[in-house]
């Protein structure tokens, strides 16, 4: 399954990436992952969260340009390997990975989670799933 990313322009000037996480914390959307990319004029947040469309209503109702992409997101070992053994499963199934990002979970749990964006999610995760990788839902993102 993929999960929803929600993608939000910022204006690269100081206070719009802070005017953008109080939006969300006044309205208790709880980021799981963030990446954050610039480049001279604008950037561009992608975050994942608990409540994907409350988070999405939120943003645009305080003015920011947002929108979903589906991405793919994995649980691997947080260990020495683990992520080059997920990346080997890629290259196995010809999946290319157009940009990457990593969050943590508990420690406890041993995890690390990976969110992929590539060109086409459904047959990507196909080409997993015939690996024996099963990612995870938007759903079980809420819940880490």
């Amino acid at each position: 399954m993929s999960v929803k990313q929600i993608s939000v322009f910022l204006e690269n000037k100081p206070g719009t990436l802070e005017a953008m996480t109080r939006t969300l914390a006044e309205n208790n959307v709880d980021m799981r992952a963030l990446s954050l990319a610039e480049t001279k004029d604008f950037g561009i947040a992608r975050i994942i969260v608990n409540d994907v469309y409350e988070a999405t209503n939120v943003l645009k109702e305080a003015d920011f340009v947002a929108s979903l992409t589906p991405v793919l997101a994995y649980a691997i070992p947080d260990e020495a390997g683990g992520l080059h053994r997920l990346l080997t499963s890629f290259t196995e199934a010809g999946v290319n990975i157009e940009y990457m990002y990593a969050f943590l979970g508990s420690k406890s749990a041993g995890k690390a989670y990976m969110i992929f964006r590539v060109a086409n999610t459904k047959e990507a995760e196909n080409a997993l799933s015939a690996r024996g990788l099963k990612s995870l839902s938007q759903e079980e993102i809420s819940l880490i």
